[in-house]
């Protein structure tokens, strides 16, 4: 039997990439904690031993399928063409899980579902993937890295009934899988004219408003409590409608991947809370073979 032998909510923020000199001097001579977050994540994963890392992409929008990449490696050099005059030139080489992704297709089509793998070689990267891969070090691993798309058609319960099919698959496969959900929570950019509230750019005071921070700080308390059912109940009325980032689909995949409402795995913090442009970041690990659902 395969198993989740470990899950995260990561940040994924273009200016990570940026050097340290330059994010020091936006922090007020301190660099950003997403960072040594990082390093604090990359610990808990090495002790996981995953075969596999399976990256829920909240950049990768597509319409009518969850896509599963399924390639059997993915290199190049990554330009964004969100920000290219600082994120580009990055390369990446890194390995894919072709067997992982046509199985959860066959498990979706078994159960009626959308779930759909692709393999293209001219299929670009997006930087929700590739900056993972380079901050936690994967290709020095050799680490299979297996990226699910953000299906832009979906309403939040086909997210979860997404990952309950990648659940399923990873049951069958024998891979002991690790997941990361890539993106922030809520994600309202500040105004291109904006004025920072606070001289250290990461603060979290810089978010987009102060209610969009309380309304972040609660969902993490709710996480670190393993109340992932509270946090969808309260889906459509506040995370909806901030929004969050793909509008939910990176943590909700992997929820569903965990069982859902029913899971009650416990969130630790592994770095400070901090702005990006006014979208709210944070990385919590999710200890998932340390917990069981509820009955």
């Amino acid at each position: 039997m395969g198993q989740i032998v470990g899950a995260a909510l990561v940040s994924h923020h273009p200016g990570l990439m940026q050097c340290e000199e330059f994010r020091r001097a936006m922090g007020a001579g301190a660099d950003s904690d997403l960072i040594a977050g990082y390093a604090r994540l990359r610990q808990r994963m090495e002790a996981a031993r995953p075969d596999v890392v399976m990256i829920f992409d909240s950049h990768w929008f597509t319409t009518g399928y969850h896509l599963v990449d399924g390639g059997k490696r993915y290199q190049g050099t990554y330009i964004s063409d969100e920000m290219p005059w600082y994120l580009h030139g990055v390369p990446y080489d890194y390995r894919g899980h072709p067997a992982l992704a046509a199985l959860i297709e066959t498990v979706s089509r078994e159960r009626g579902g959308y779930n759909r793998a692709i393999s293209h070689p001219d299929l670009g990267r997006q930087y929700a993937t590739v900056n993972l891969v380079k901050q936690l070090r994967l290709e020095l691993s050799d680490l299979p890295v297996v990226t699910v798309s953000s299906c832009q058609n979906c309403e939040w319960k086909h997210f979860l009934d997404s990952g309950e099919t990648l659940g399923e698959a990873i049951s069958r496969s024998g891979l002991r899988v690790l997941l990361l959900a890539s993106g922030a929570l809520s994600h309202k950019f500040n105004p291109i004219d904006w004025k920072p509230r606070h001289p250290r750019i990461f603060h979290e005071s810089n978010v987009s408003s102060p209610e969009n921070m309380a309304s972040d700080k609660a969902a993490i308390a709710l996480m670190e409590q393993g109340r992932h059912d509270e946090i969808l109940a309260r889906w459509n009325d506040e995370y909806r409608r901030l929004p969050w980032e793909a509008f939910g689909a990176h943590y909700l995949q992997m929820l569903g991947a965990m069982g859902g409402a029913k899971c009650r795995a416990e969130g630790q913090v592994l770095s400070e809370y901090e702005n990006a442009r006014g979208t709210g970041n944070v990385h919590i690990w999710f200890d998932t073979l340390g917990e069981a659902t509820t009955p």
